[in-house]
């Protein structure tokens, strides 16, 4: 082998090991994060091969489920109050008087 060349290559291999070395580090980094967070991994041929869908799994996803319902809900009767208070600050303080006493006053 030609001596320039040889001596380029061996300034070239080290540039080339480092860049290998990023590519496997940020190839592993990515997978723990991918597993840590509970995304799925992918096979060779792009199916999922973690996490397995299992019994505990779809427990969960139906105990999810409800308290999103629950929250869905809450959220709604929070949403019906903040309309009611908005409407009460908004009105002219004159309706509003006229409405609290006619509250205030019993009927005959």
């Amino acid at each position: 082998m030609d001596p320039v060349k040889a001596q380029f290559v061996s300034q070239l291999f080290p540039f080339i090991a480092i860049m290998a070395s990023l590519g496997i580090g940020g190839w592993v980094l990515t997978t723990w994060m991918r597993i840590k967070n509970g995304y799925p991994l992918d096979g060779a041929w792009g199916q999922a091969i973690y996490p397995k869908n299992s019994d505990e799994a779809m427990e969960r996803i139906k105990l999810l489920s409800s308290e999103n319902a629950q929250l869905r809900a809450e959220l709604g009767s929070v949403k019906d109050r903040l309309a009611n208070v908005e409407r009460i600050v908004t009105d002219d303080s004159h309706r509003l008087t006229q409405e609290n006493e006619a509250l205030l006053i019993p009927h005959n």
